[in-house]
């Protein structure tokens, strides 16, 4: 597996890495053992870089995750802090982080963690000198290795990368998601931010597999989420109307070349864009870990490629998203 170092991190990561969560909940009941299978078939094949959250599961993904560090201490894990309380600004501060680290912490098994992100917090976040201020000084004490944010627009992720010790940014970046490649991407390896590509198969649009009659159960953000009523709609199809999302994947598919399918196809195109560090796709099973971990042995697409995905974005796609996020 090809590895990329993010400087301001100071180290390398897998550039196909594991977001967890779906080990946690919001897609419908993965089992235990189903868990610890995912997670030791990403390390089997070259995963180094493992993304999680204090809510996943209210820390059922964290558990997870430290179980597999405590088997593999070579693994980078990053997890992420904010959004177990209501999202307004003044719940963001040094009271605030150290009680959320103590409970990763626990829940990790670890004393100091890898990488924490701000998970999605308000804008006005992005603008207190405190707030960084007190993550600058839980590095200082050995809580932390280092600190990021996962963010939901482009104009959160430049503030972001402005400041000093950030040494990640989490973005929603796919095929559907274009934006962040005029500004962020250009920003972050100018900075040395690492760029961590989240929500890689729009939330599974771009696996190719679902049509205008797919369902998903009552436990599946992809069923309660569609016009946001729990969380930001950009989380759940990454934003795009579910029956446009299904016809774009439709035409995507004929960009492929024989035997690649579209989610590798979809995966490599996220590695072929400069300055991206890792990407996460999640997985409920081995084999989708072997399917997304494939990609990483593919070539790089061709310019006819890239193209093709642009022409589909700029038809289909760029209407619904890329003025919001």
């Amino acid at each position: 597996m090809e590895q990329r170092t993010i400087a301001r991190l100071g180290r390398a990561v897998s550039v196909i890495g594991l977001g967890t969560w779906q080990l946690g909940a919001d897609w419908g009941e993965v089992s235990e053992e189903d868990a610890h299978a995912v997670l030791d078939a990403a390390v089997d094949h070259g995963v180094t870089f493992f993304d999680t959250a204090d809510v996943y599961g209210d820390g059922r993904s964290e558990r997870f995750c430290g179980e597999l560090r405590r088997r593999h201490p070579e693994v980078f894990v990053a997890t992420k802090m904010g959004r177990r309380v209501e999202q307004v600004p003044e719940n963001y501060n040094r009271r605030s982080f150290l009680e959320w680290n103590d409970r990763s912490r626990t829940n990790l098994g670890m004393e100091r963690l890898d990488l924490v992100q701000l998970h999605c917090p308000p804008d006005a976040v992005y603008d207190d000198n405190d707030v960084f201020r007190a993550l600058d000084e839980m590095v200082e004490d050995g809580r932390i290795a280092a600190y990021g944010v996962s963010v939901e627009t482009c104009e959160q992720a430049l503030k972001a990368i402005a400041r000093p010790g950030v040494a990640t940014v989490q973005i929603i970046l796919n095929c559907f998601r274009l934006k962040p490649l005029e500004q962020v991407l250009p920003a972050a390896r100018q900075a040395g931010v690492g760029i961590i590509a989240r929500v890689p198969l729009a939330s599974g649009l771009l696996s190719g597999r679902y049509d205008e009659h797919t369902t998903f159960g009552p436990d599946d953000h992809r069923n309660f989420n569609r016009r946001g009523e729990a969380f930001d709609v950009g989380e759940t199809f990454s934003g795009v109307p579910y029956e446009v999302g299904v016809r774009a994947a439709r035409e995507l598919k004929q960009l492929l070349d024989p035997g690649v399918t579209l989610p590798r196809f979809a995966l490599r195109w996220i590695l072929d864009q400069d300055g991206v560090s890792t990407v996460i796709p999640g997985a409920r099973n081995a084999e989708q870990v072997r399917q997304n971990t494939s990609a990483a042995s593919l070539p790089p697409l061709r310019e006819e490629q890239l193209a093709g995905v642009r022409d589909v974005y700029d038809r289909l796609i760029r209407e619904h998203v890329h003025a919001r996020w």
